[in-house]
């Protein structure tokens, strides 16, 4: 029969409750605190449901009355340099978090709310309606709260989206030499979700203070914790990471407080990242004003036995208790509270002209100016200002020569690292195996230690550990995914987070971030490592891409894209272009190749070739050997912002024609938005159909001959520069 050896966990996990003594040693100035701040968000949150019921708010109101206590008492322990971020429901949060900002030494609830105080609240309601004066001007209501100023680095949409983030901030924040911490508030829902729980191993590896805190209110919609896991205590979650847990009761704001005072503390001193769990309940549906008992998923008994435990009733049973506050004292602060929140929402509206009597709308002026709906996507090009232009026309024979491709990469990144003590380079391997996977970042492990991250295999995780630097701010974060199929694997933080993180938290803060992407295709990698992700980039918000097509652009490019304050995706293809020898700076690798500036490559008369990457060269080789005068264009930028719209318009003005080549599938397609944009711009100067050359339907596959029918090459290119000047 065999031995079994019971294991001890590595991290402890404990419930922590609190008693009469607890409550006895809470200064009367802290519960005054706690009372206050739960009432002003009970009263905030009713009144967005006022107006929610008003129809005054478009989208959902996620409310969070029942659940102020997690918020408050998790808030209390927290100073400025902290950072939160946090869910859809997350205006508790948000306002606890603003509150403790404007009010560091705590809020008498006796008194009339100061003007900062009443300025949170009305920028926080504004912002859920909609509207100019909001944090985020409108842009994010309800779900996308953000005030970077006060540590609120922004509520999320996605569920369990925010996480990876708040890895960054924490990383920061131990980099940076401070004692500061993250704290990323998601539900029970998330604690499901693969980039949580990536993050989780992520925080522990690497020794982060964040606090991932469970807001565990027992149903997603409408699915309570027991349906969707076998284990319903989910700060067990943190047994299987090493990570110190807590369970608490997240009706009693002081359990929590005492909890977070406790998990902060570990922080604080180097010990890694920690899990609280609020065991807590949403009176409210998923969102507007109805309970859930009204869609038939929860009962008004079970309704009722939350409600009896309302955690403003428990500080209230211990304020009048200790003889601090009466019960007419209580009942008139809680008044004098809902009223000004009252006057606040009122604000915001007016009788409607239009409408029936006592039908309101919000008030026209308040409204953001619709001309400045696509202002803050990204920014501008100031960055580039007084910075050297160099083609390698430029170059003399004596500052140039030639390089293996790869060895390029390797080298002007170490020397941007070495002027700029900021940039951080994470991704799978590229700490080991002489440079990663295909030696790109050789030798940068070795020179710059700390700042070269091997990560775990878990790309939605520090490619959002990543964003969330780029969020912060205090490091320049340069990620590399070892091929591009992996943008699938990271889409959400890439494409919902990271690409839309500046536009939709109002446009005013910048989100400088590189993403290094390796290209497969003539690997033999197969289906799942050969693809070209340009076409996905291209058509995605927010993103700039660069494709350079020699090591000596390679160094321009790069430059302009890391002096920009956006993120920018650079495509490195393996196959063609890696292994490739060709010029390269000797001594300056500081020049730019900025936005709006692509390449002829060769003059033609006769047709207009827009290509990138490897098939630059391709083209040319095709254009000689059909003996067709083609013009052929190295675009370098690829997004909708950074294209070489000029050059472009020139060179179709005189040919006449467009061909568009490419090497990718025929899904993923560059060239299909292209040449939508060109025949929009300039159709009266076409004189054929734009025509396009690009890879099969199929994506690669393994066997040698079915890689190259699926990809497009030189031959490919001859019959389409056939067919369009037929």
């Amino acid at each position: 029969m065999p031995e079994t050896t019971p294991l001890n966990p590595l991290a402890p996990w404990v419930e922590l409750a609190t008693t009469t003594a607890d409550w006895d040693a809470a200064t009367p100035h802290e519960l005054d605190t706690m009372y206050a701040q739960l009432n002003i968000i009970r009263s905030f949150e009713e009144e967005v449901l006022v107006l929610a019921g008003q129809k005054l708010i478009n989208g959902p109101a996620h409310s969070s009355i029942g659940q102020e206590a997690g918020a408050v008492g998790s808030g209390l322990p927290l100073n400025a340099g902290d950072q939160v971020n946090g869910s859809h429901r997350g205006h508790h949060q948000f306002l606890a978090k603003a509150l403790g900002f404007v009010a560091p030494d705590g809020i008498d609830p006796a008194q009339p709310l100061g003007a900062a105080v009443r300025e949170v609240l009305h920028r926080s309601m504004a912002e859920i309606a909609g509207l100019a004066d909001g944090y985020c001007h409108g842009r994010g209501g309800s779900m996308h709260l953000q005030w970077k100023e006060a540590g609120a680095m922004g509520t999320n949409a996605i569920v369990g989206g925010a996480v990876p983030f708040a890895t960054g901030f924490a990383w920061a924040d131990r980099h940076a030499d401070t004692d500061n911490v993250a704290v990323t508030y998601f539900g029970d829902g998330a604690v499901n979700i693969g980039s949580v729980l990536e993050s989780f191993n992520l925080a522990a590896a690497w020794n982060l203070p964040v606090c991932f805190f469970i807001e565990n209110n027992q149903y997603a919609v409408s699915t309570t914790v027991q349906e969707a896991t076998g284990e319903a205590r989910l700060s067990g979650r943190g047994l299987g990471f090493g990570i110190p847990s807590w369970r608490v009761d997240g009706q009693d704001v002081l359990a929590v407080k005492l909890a977070m005072e406790q998990a902060v503390a570990h922080m604080r001193a180097g010990g890694g990242p920690t899990i609280v769990e609020a065991d807590t309940y949403r009176y409210f549906h998923q969102n507007g004003p109805f309970p859930g008992s009204a869609f038939g998923y929860r009962d008004k008994d079970e309704e009722t036995h939350w409600r009896d435990r309302d955690p403003i009733a428990l500080v209230e049973s211990h304020l009048v208790r200790r003889n601090l506050r009466t019960i007419d004292e209580l009942s008139a602060i809680r008044s004098a509270i809902r009223a000004e929140l009252a006057t606040i929402g009122a604000g915001l509206i007016e009788q409607d002209p239009q409408g029936k009597p006592g039908q309101n709308r919000i008030r026209p002026e308040l409204w953001p100016d619709p001309a400045r709906i696509d202002v803050g996507i990204r920014g501008d090009l100031t960055t580039l200002e007084g910075r050297t232009v160099r083609e390698e026309k430029d170059f003399g024979a004596d500052e140039v020569g030639d390089q293996k491709f790869v060895d390029v990469i390797a080298e002007v990144m170490g020397r941007r690292m070495d002027a700029d003590p900021s940039i951080v380079v994470m991704g799978e391997d590229v700490h080991k195996l002489s440079g990663g996977s295909r030696g790109a970042t050789k030798g940068l492990a070795e020179k710059f230690e700390d700042r070269v991250l091997g990560t775990p295999i878990s790309e939605a995780a520090f490619t959002g550990l990543g964003g969330g630097l780029a969020l912060d701010g205090r490091f320049y974060p340069v990620v590399e995914l070892m091929y591009a199929d992996f943008i699938w694997v990271a889409a959400d933080q890439l494409f919902n987070q990271i690409g839309k993180a500046r536009h939709m938290f109002g446009g005013d803060h910048d989100m400088p971030l590189l993403l290094r992407i390796k290209i497969g295709t003539g690997t033999g990698y197969g289906s799942q490592h050969s693809m070209d992700p340009a076409g996905i980039l291209a058509t995605s918000v927010g993103w700039r891409i660069i494709a350079p097509s020699s090591p000596l652009e390679y160094v321009g490019l790069l430059n302009a894209a890391m002096a920009l304050k956006d993120p920018v995706a650079v495509l490195e293809h393996d196959a063609d272009l890696y292994k490739s020898v060709g010029p390269a700076p000797l001594r300056d690798f500081d020049f730019i190749l900025p936005p709006g500036r692509a390449a002829i490559r060769r003059i033609g008369a006769a047709v207009t070739v827009l290509s990138y990457l490897s098939m630059v060269n391709k083209s040319v080789a095709a254009a000689d050997s059909s003996g067709i005068d083609a013009e052929v264009v190295d675009l370098r930028w690829l997004d909708r912002a950074s294209i070489d719209w000029d050059t472009i318009e020139a060179s179709i003005k005189k040919t006449n024609r467009v061909l568009i080549v490419e090497q990718g599938s025929l899904q993923t397609s560059y060239g299909g938005w292209l040449a939508d944009e060109i025949q929009r711009r300039y159709f009266d100067w076409l004189d054929a159909p734009i025509e396009r050359v690009h890879g099969s339907e199929s994506s690669p596959s393994i066997s040698k001959v079915l890689e190259a029918a699926a990809l497009a090459d030189e031959a490919d290119i001859v019959v389409g520069l056939r067919r369009v000047t037929a």
